[in-house]
């Protein structure tokens, strides 16, 4: 068996349930002895992410400062991975006129990621679909049909797409309306420098209480893409790629 390795997983944010996608993370990382994981809610310590061999992000609408992108980018300019998932790449304003903007106020942060989210149709089942690009991050994996929040995002800098969906018309009340017909990224990597990020937006998940103060109580538990085994093993080779295993 090789030696340790530091994981730093940051997971926070609001309007998901942080704590179901945090243990679910924490369970696929266990499976590796070699692991040692620190949890931290955002990337507001420096010293934890220098000293982390690879990073795992699960938030929403968490925003670094710009001290904390500008460490995040060298983090993987340096040579080491950034696996993050679905809300990670989110900034909302719930505004007055009832829409919901999407400001891109951490450009140095969206550039790293290589995207920034737009906005998503309500939740519904679509098809998420292999793009040809050959990568053992999709290997045999084929065209499936998934529950969760499609995310449409405009891409920030080069990125290799592995699994994209198509979209077309409304997507709710995000000001960014209406969508021509076009693909999206489900499952991209982002090469820079040395390093590399791997971003699925697939994993939405909510509780009872996760819309607070929206909503005191939210009458359906949403689980997305975590009912399904294909988003379990696109995780999992998602954490081996991050350890440098793929």
């Amino acid at each position: 068996m090789e030696g340790r390795l530091n994981c730093l997983l940051v997971a926070g944010g609001k309007w998901h349930d942080i704590d179901f996608a945090r243990l679910e993370l924490l369970k696929l990382l266990a499976e590796d002895q070699r692991v040692r994981v620190r949890v931290l809610e955002d990337y507001s310590n420096l010293e934890a992410l220098e000293q982390a061999d690879f990073l795992v992000s699960y938030t929403c609408d968490v925003t670094p400062s710009l001290a904390e992108q500008e460490a995040l980018r060298r983090y993987v300019q340096g040579g080491r991975r950034w696996l993050a998932l679905h809300g990670t790449n989110s900034i909302l304003r719930f505004m007055e006129d009832d829409t919901i903007d999407t400001p891109n106020w951490a450009p140095v942060f969206m550039d790293t990621l290589g995207s920034i989210f737009q906005a998503h149709p309500p939740i519904a089942p679509y098809r998420v679909e292999p793009t040809g690009v050959e990568h053992p991050l999709v290997e045999d994996i084929e065209a499936f049909e998934v529950e969760d929040e499609q995310y449409l995002v405009q891409v920030t800098a080069p990125i290799e797409v592995l699994l994209d969906t198509e979209f077309e018309g409304q997507a709710g009340r995000f000001r960014a309306n209406p969508w021509k017909k076009d693909r999206h990224p489900v499952l991209y990597l982002r090469h820079l420098g040395e390093g590399a990020v791997c971003y699925l937006t697939l994993g939405h998940c909510r509780g009872h209480y996760d819309l607070q103060p929206l909503m005191d109580f939210y009458p359906k538990i949403e689980r997305g893409a975590w009912e399904l085994p294909v988003f379990y093993e696109l995780l999992r080779r998602g954490l081996r790629w991050a350890k440098g295993e793929l």
